[in-house]
């Protein structure tokens, strides 16, 4: 299995940084209440959410290996392998067409995590008001969950990868693609949105991640025409 592309994701998490401002600006917003934030806070706050989005991308990368392999003989293993290489292109695919302006081509996969939020979002209460870096990194560990289609397109190179450590190092470049966004939000000005990026650049790049991934479908399906003629 290809590794993934962490520079292609690295620069999905750097541009899609609107919405994961959008997402999480109440919370960035939260950790400054009561005065000036504390850089300390955002940072516990986004090592948390980094460290799911890792934690994540480890689970995706041992299912991927596990459906892959599966104790299977090599040649039954490759439509599998296929299998799991087109869906994380398609995902690219998607994810480019979110940053050229069409968000809801993700918002399925926003639909599937809201079952696990539900389960998850009632234990960051606890953690509210954030007054302490105790606080603020399991919260940020929890939120690194809240259904996002950013967060999905992303775990399907993970999970395309096939391999845990290749899924973990997958999720942590978008991780800290998405780092300067919200630390810039956070620590210049806690209830500041920061100004979109050029609406051509971020196009232009989504058109990039979506050239990479079409020419990944392309070759898989070079790959299984390949397949079909061993057969």
């Amino acid at each position: 299995m290809n590794e993934p592309a962490y520079g292609v994701l690295f620069l999905f998490g750097l541009f899609g940084g609107t919405h994961c401002l959008g997402m999480c600006g109440g919370i960035v917003g939260a950790l400054g209440m009561g005065g000036l934030p504390r850089f300390s806070l955002h940072l516990a706050y986004n090592l948390g959410r980094l460290c799911a989005y890792v934690c994540a991308g480890l689970v995706a990368g041992a299912l991927g290996a596990a459906l892959g392999a599966g104790g299977l003989a090599a040649a039954a293993q490759a439509p599998t392998r296929l299998a799991l290489m087109l869906f994380a292109n398609l995902m690219l695919l998607a994810a480019g067409l979110y940053l050229m302006g069409l968000p809801r081509v993700l918002a399925f996969a926003e639909k599937q995590g809201q079952h696990l939020w539900r389960r998850v979002q009632p234990l960051s209460r606890r953690f509210l008001p954030v007054r302490r870096v105790g606080q603020a990194l399991p919260l940020g560990f929890l939120w690194g969950w809240l259904p996002c289609g950013l967060v999905y397109g992303a775990l399907g190179s993970a999970l395309g990868s096939a391999s845990p450590i290749s899924g973990a190092l997958a999720m942590l470049a978008f991780g800290l693609g998405t780092l300067p966004n919200l630390l810039l939000a956070g620590f210049i000005l806690a209830r500041f949105r920061a100004a979109a990026q050029s609406l051509w650049l971020r196009r232009g790049v989504g058109a990039l991640i979506f050239a990479y991934g079409a020419y990944g479908v392309y070759r898989v399906w070079r790959s299984a025409m390949s397949l079909q003629a061993a057969i």
